[in-house]
């Protein structure tokens, strides 16, 4: 599995019409490095001269220029039974460059390393209770953490290029700034001084588009289509929409929040302060309420609840088939169905392990409410990123600058 994504155009201009000359050796580079991650059988020089259409001169400085740069590997030489030189196969180096995948949740901090063929090289996930905590003291230790585990990876020889904090909020990119986070009781605030990082580059990001960027990334059984609808359901619910193989962020990259979509107005307050919220009856608190456990019962304890006895999914009377789960999510996905018309629903987080007693419910309403529903085949699926799937997306978020820009490293 590597860090395979959508090509981007990246040039940079010295005025109309005229590119620097340096530019277009880090535009070669670019390709070239791309070629090499962004297959799935590696290629030789020559197979990536063919694929990029640069001269095999070129291509060969330029690959001995990666593979210095500990970005790209060569394998044993291939004859394949023809004359002339052994081909050499390219592939994207093992613990060399890392990316760190940073998260702040209600109920865990977790920190993951990638390395650029996609394997975890080092993570920690730590559970706790973090419902309107006091961030400076949580992202120090979130910091703390990040630092054990870059330390351990650096220690071995590899380069921490950058990492990603997930959150589940409204976050804004362009100043690094958390709006809002209900769940976690914050607003207004610059987190990434209080991680205490140092130099190293980190950057924020939404939870739930992190972790449909690591379904995006595939690597697992089922390929992901190229537009979805990803849900992540935990205490919080957010949503991201991916459209044509890359995410659609609206004006301000806020977009997604579906845990705050209202399923009935005469419903409980949310933490948000509106009432209704789909949280309020999907999310994995309210979900534990309503089975008749704490609310801040570990999901497995949920899982056997449903299970108990060897009931399956199918069997009548479990704990879900008296929950509004199903059916409250089905409502709010049926909303966004019609409004986006994308006809794959991704569920994520806890949902993943809970789709079988929810899709019954979820299926029904989709079935009901849809518009297009008589028309086209609407695919809910579970996720298949793994669990924790935004400190992925982090990570390889942080490798696919390295490969935007691989002169850098040059």
């Amino acid at each position: 599995m590597t860090t395979a994504g959508t090509a981007r155009e990246s040039t940079t201009w010295t005025g109309p019409g005229a590119a620097r000359q340096h530019t277009l050796r880090e535009r070669n580079l670019e390709l070239v490095a791309r070629a090499v991650f962004e297959v799935s059988e590696p290629l030789s020089r020559a197979g990536v001269a063919a694929a990029t259409g640069l001269a095999r001169a070129t291509v060969s400085t330029l690959v001995d220029q990666l593979v210095a740069a500990g970005l790209v590997r060569e394998l044993p030489a291939v004859t394949g039974g023809r004359a002339g030189r052994p081909a050499v196969p390219l592939v994207p180096a093992p613990r060399s460059v890392v990316g760190l995948g940073l998260e702040v949740n209600v109920d865990y901090l977790g920190a993951r390393v990638l390395d650029l063929t996609g394997e975890v090289v080092a993570e920690q996930v730590i559970p706790g209770a973090f419902h309107d905590s006091d961030p400076t003291e949580v992202l120090g230790r979130l910091g703390r953490l990040a630092r054990e585990v870059s330390d351990g990876v650096a220690a071995s020889g590899m380069t921490v290029a950058g990492a990603r904090l997930a959150l589940p909020g409204l976050v804004d990119p362009r100043t690094g700034l958390l709006e809002v986070a209900p769940n976690l009781g914050w607003s207004t605030l610059d987190p990434v001084p209080l991680l205490g990082l140092g130099d190293l580059e980190v950057r924020i990001a939404n939870e739930a588009k992190l972790a449909a960027l690591a379904e995006l990334a595939g690597g697992s059984d089922v390929a992901a289509p190229d537009s979805f609808i990803f849900v992540s359901g935990d205490v919080g619910i957010g949503a991201a929409i991916v459209v044509d193989r890359a995410l659609f962020l609206g004006e301000r990259g806020w977009n997604g929040e579906i845990g705050h979509v209202v399923v009935d107005p005469a419903g409980p307050r949310c933490s948000c302060g509106a009432f209704g919220c789909l949280e309020q009856y999907a999310g994995k608190e309210a979900m534990m309420r309503a089975a008749g456990l704490p609310p801040d019962s570990p999901l497995d304890a949920l899982l056997a609840r449903l299970t108990r006895d060897g009931a399956g999914p199918a069997v009548s009377g479990s704990a879900m088939a008296t929950l509004p789960a199903g059916r409250a999510l089905g409502s709010a996905l049926a909303d966004f169905v019609n409004l986006l018309d994308v006809s794959t629903i991704v569920l994520g987080g806890a949902y993943t392990e809970l789709l079988p007693w929810l899709r019954a419910d979820v299926e029904e309403v989709l079935a009901d409410r849809v518009l297009a529903a008589p028309f086209v085949d609407l695919d809910v699926r579970a996720a298949q990123a793994g669990p924790q799937a935004a400190l992925t997306g982090g990570a390889r978020e942080v490798l696919q600058a390295v490969l935007a820009d691989p002169a850098a490293w040059v």
